[in-house]
């Protein structure tokens, strides 16, 4: 009988794992790529545009965050933690080597650098979230000693920006009621890039 039943679990494991090993081959394909955010806006763009993304700490992704993050939202829902200049209401506010602002609806990001390219305190991001089934709009910053860069760099002659970044964003509140709360266990990783965004002054 123990015999038996130790059997069927190693069978039950093997084909666990092996539906596992299909789930991350399936990720891996040219269909769900998985590139650098870093250079998929090029430098030769037409016109302003830039991207975002939100990268959620592995603790806090299905699995420990074994599975490709793109092919984990298209199993399990939610869609990515992204927008781009694509996306409805988006717009660039102040552009600067010190400073970054990406909008959209719903979406609300501000970088301050410290004139050295670190992150500054006063980086934050708005954006909405679906957490324990309830849409809830959050707004993160960086821990104390902020992680993270932004490089950005004027093209010469043309007064536009460009470059990239990085951040990581450790506490998070809802923005509706300023309450801290309990996610995510680990920080948020904003990362993104952007090309031929005009320096902005007020």
């Amino acid at each position: 009988m123990k015999t038996s039943v130790k059997r069927s679990l190693i069978t039950v494991a093997l084909a666990l794992l092996a539906c596992l090993a299909c789930l991350i081959w399936l990720g891996s394909r040219p269909d769900v790529p998985d590139e650098p955010v870093g250079g998929s806006v090029s430098e030769t763009s037409q016109g302003p545009s830039f991207e975002v993304h939100v990268e959620k700490p592995r603790v806090n992704r299905f699995l420990g965050g074994i599975l490709p993050a793109k092919l984990e939202a298209r199993l399990f829902g939610g869609g990515e933690l992204r927008f781009d200049h694509g996306s409805r209401g988006a717009h660039a506010g102040r552009v600067g080597p010190d400073r970054l602002e990406l909008r959209a609806d719903g979406w609300d990001l501000l970088i301050e650098a410290d004139g050295g390219g670190g992150i500054a305190p006063g980086t934050r991001l708005v954006f909405p979230i679906l957490l324990a089934e309830v849409q809830r709009t959050l707004r993160c910053r960086p821990a104390d000693g902020a992680v993270g860069h932004l490089r950005a760099a004027a093209r010469a002659n043309s007064g536009e920006f460009a470059g990239s970044f990085l951040v990581e964003l450790a506490t998070c509140e809802n923005a509706a009621t300023g309450k801290v709360i309990e996610w995510p266990q680990a920080p948020l990783t904003v990362s993104g890039s952007f090309a031929g965004l005009p320096q902005v002054r007020r």
